[in-house]
């Protein structure tokens, strides 16, 4: 097999090191070796660049487009999302993310689309829907009886809507039977849903306790929307993975999630993307932009409280609710409300992330024996503005996407 030396550049490997020279070698889709004095039969000449593992985004819907005019929405034919998938697939491993963990919307074909080459893509572990009680997040029911509904049902797709324990418990194995590769339940309300509210915490013990086993069972970690205290207090109760937002941790569930060593993934691009799509004349429903305003200030600072106490942080940017090709975004953002230092938004973005999905021992580092999902970044890694115009190259499994 042909070996391919990307040489002359730096290397910020993913474990948490700074970057220095480095030369790495890549052979039959696994990187071979990695130091100085390499050779191969092909060069990549990386003279000004760093060479970074393949990123991860821990929360996303390739799914949805950004599109938060609710109207525009309901008119939009229900085989439309599978064509936008397509190019938000395209945009997201084009900036550098190779691996991606879908939180709804994506289910088995767009998965294995993308594992047959079908179509370009990261590739994904998928959820295919989020698990939501009657009036909670992932029901959209609105009082003139319509809904505008995200996740609708049909064959591979189950209904979201669960209540009691043996309710949850045979859709969780519906889930499975489906294909899905992680289970994702809504713990609170929400944000953009129109008949909740983010404060409020969602399902009982005995539900969330049914939900874990069944998916443990089977294998699967599950990952909790949960906004509200007492909803992500619930699912770390649970022995839930991970808490998507987490914006109104306190002091309290911080502790839980240290002693359980619960991951948080903080989104903290949802909220200003809706606020974005608003100044750019979108026509976003009134309840979620009243409830974006009342979140966005406390949701940082609660990430940056969990940071300070040292929870586990993995990278993830509820992208879909804003426009894909702009997760890296999520970056800066993490620097700029905690203490991490750039390097440690790295480290969330590419080795955290991959412990989180369970795959550290094959992606998240640039070290011998792991695949070759490789980027390219121009300029220094410490800044963390414009990253996505920056991204030189990408290869997944050692075959180049750009």
């Amino acid at each position: 097999m042909t070996r391919l030396l990307f040489s002359g550049g730096q290397l910020l490997d993913g474990t948490g090191a700074g970057p220095g020279p480095a030369d790495v070698v890549v052979e039959d889709g696994r990187i071979l070796a990695v130091g100085g004095g390499l050779d191969g039969d092909d060069v990549v000449d990386t003279t000004g660049l760093t060479v970074l593992p393949g990123l991860f985004d821990c929360h996303t819907h390739v799914t949805f487009s950004g599109d938060l005019d609710p109207m525009r929405r309901a008119l939009k034919p229900f085989s439309m999302r599978y064509f936008d998938a397509v190019r938000n697939l395209a945009a997201t491993l084009d900036i550098g993310i190779t691996t991606i963990r879908e939180a709804g919307g994506a289910d088995l074909g767009v998965k294995q689309a993308v594992e047959s080459g079908v179509v370009a893509g990261p590739r994904m572990q998928i959820s295919i829907t989020m698990l939501s009680q009657t009036g909670g997040h992932g029901d959209s029911h609105l009082p003139s009886g319509a809904c505008l509904r995200s996740y609708d049902p049909y064959p591979g797709n189950p209904s979201p809507i669960v209540d009691g324990p043996e309710e949850m418990r045979r859709r969780v194995r519906e889930l499975v039977r489906e294909g899905a590769d992680v289970i994702k339940v809504a713990t609170s309300g929400g944000v953009l849903s129109p008949r909740d509210e983010p404060r409020h915490g969602h399902f009982r013990d005995d539900e969330l306790g049914v939900l874990v086993a069944e998916a443990s069972a089977a294998g699967l970690f599950v990952m909790a929307h949960a906004q509200a205290t007492d909803g992500i207090a619930a699912a770390v109760r649970a022995g839930i993975r991970s808490i998507e937002h987490g914006i109104y941790l306190d002091e309290a569930t911080i502790a839980m999630m240290l002693e359980r060593g619960t991951w948080l993934v903080p989104t903290l691009l949802a909220p200003a993307s809706v606020l974005a799509a608003a100044d750019a004349g979108s026509n976003v429903s009134e309840w979620a932009l009243r409830k974006t305003r009342e979140v966005i200030a406390v949701h940082r600072e609660s990430f940056g409280r969990a940071v300070a106490a040292g929870v586990k942080v993995a990278m993830g940017t509820d992208s879909g609710v804003g426009p894909h090709g702009h997760n890296l975004e999520e970056l800066s953002l993490m620097v700029d409300h905690s203490g991490m230092s750039p390097i440690e938004a790295w480290t969330a973005t590419t080795s955290s992330a991959a412990a989180l999905l369970g795959v550290g021992d094959e992606l998240g580092t640039v070290e011998p024996g792991k695949r070759a999902d490789l980027v390219l970044l121009d300029g220094d890694p410490h800044d963390l503005e414009k990253l996505a115009d920056r991204i030189a190259g990408v290869w997944k499994d050692g075959v180049r996407h750009r």
